[in-house]
């Protein structure tokens, strides 16, 4: 017995409102997302591969849509994704994410920026976009994403991202840019830790930071909370060693007036590599609301590189985001958001043992396949 799909597409994407003018729509704006969803789940990454996935899969797409005037054409489908309001479009990315896993407490959440390369337009000089995401590094799931405006950097985007997240008991990591003041506020409100990156910008604080550290080494650690930790990795001809160090209870010490909220901790990372006969020496500073726990500090520093290697990479080179030149309107935007509907499903999916581009193209070859990878929402 052939297995139909569980859709509950319809379910997340009811609060959408239909851009279109009613004289306009021959197709239901559903089918339009569902058959979106389902083409960029087995490998489409343009409007016209879209178009020729429900082609080729309309007598299957037929048993749960309607498509009462056949499959849209691509300029169709991306007429209409270029319209479609992103924030509310977001918000049923979010819906959806929740419905599939409950963040657990304790779950490092990496944030972090990504361009979208094929987006600019150097005829209307639009620049590429860039988009922020947050990405759950041990359930491996992207819990959100918010574009960067195009006068401004990701420190104004990083705020609207943590505003709409669900935040309480995990541990937010963020790269230099978003050691801001308003930033940690924000992150502590949400009942959540940090650990980021402290930047040489802050000068007074990186200063500070730098002197305690030297101070405390120098002096054996006298009159102040620390704690160490050490990694040791060999391979692909490198050796690197890590050394993690933690001086806790430092907000007397570095920031009397509680400008930075809950600064519990400072950490710092030594790393010692050498390839090829040569060795380099690098150290990194980072303020933190954790207290004497080096391990879970090394833990933090380390999951955060996972929305690098894990999310970015996936997106690049099995979902071939860096070369999709979808840029109109509020279509690139859209469009990642459906690649990152594809990414969670399918890593959600742990029956079959491939990677996500294997995984893509057995759905695409299996309509039993897919059903159980859209079960799962």
């Amino acid at each position: 017995m052939k297995l139909k799909p569980k859709i509950t597409i319809a379910d997340h994407f009811a609060v959408i409102q239909d851009p279109r003018i009613d004289r306009s729509k021959r197709h239901k704006l559903i089918d339009i997302m569902t058959i979106a969803v389902c083409a960029v789940i087995c490998g489409a990454d343009g409007w016209v591969a879209i178009e020729t996935y429900g082609c080729a899969k309309y007598e299957w797409l037929k048993t749960f849509l309607e498509l009462a005037n056949g499959i849209p054409s691509h300029d169709t489908f991306a007429r209409v994704f270029a319209q479609i309001n992103h924030q509310q479009f977001q918000s049923c990315f979010l819906h959806w994410m929740k419905s599939i896993q409950k963040i657990t407490s304790g779950e490092v959440v990496a944030i972090d920026g990504k361009t979208l390369r094929g987006s600019y337009n150097k005829s209307s000089e639009q620049s590429a976009i860039k988009m922020v995401s947050a990405w759950a590094t041990t359930n491996k799931l992207v819990l959100g994403q918010v574009k960067v405006n195009e006068k401004s950097n990701e420190i104004t985007a990083i705020p609207e991202l943590l505003k709409v997240l669900e935040l309480s008991g995990c541990l937010v990591t963020i790269d230099a840019i978003g050691c801001q003041k308003e930033i940690v506020k924000l992150i502590t409100q949400k009942n959540a830790d940090y650990v980021i990156t402290l930047k040489k910008n802050q000068g007074n604080l990186y200063d500070q930071v730098e002197k305690l550290f030297h101070l405390s080494t120098s002096t054996g650690f006298q009159g102040i909370q620390c704690s160490t930790y050490r990694t040791e990795e060999v391979g692909h001809g490198r050796h690197e060693i890590r050394n993690y160090l933690m001086l806790s209870d430092v907000q007397e010490r570095l920031d009397p007036d509680s400008i930075w909220s809950k600064l519990n901790s400072v950490g710092m990372v030594e790393s010692v590599r050498t390839a090829d006969g040569k060795t380099t020496v690098e150290t990194r500073y980072f303020i933190s609301s954790l207290t004497d726990e080096a391990e879970e500090f090394a833990n933090c520093v380390r999951s955060h590189w996972g929305i690098e290697n894990s999310l970015h990479w996936v997106l690049d080179v099995a979902l071939r985001e860096d070369e999709c030149r979808i840029r109109k309107d509020n279509a690139p935007e859209n469009f990642a958001l459906l690649r990152q509907i594809a990414v969670n499903v399918l890593g959600k999916e742990k029956r079959v043992k491939l990677g996500i581009k294997n995984k893509q193209f057995l759905a695409a070859m299996d309509n039993n396949y897919l059903a159980r990878v859209l079960a799962l929402a």
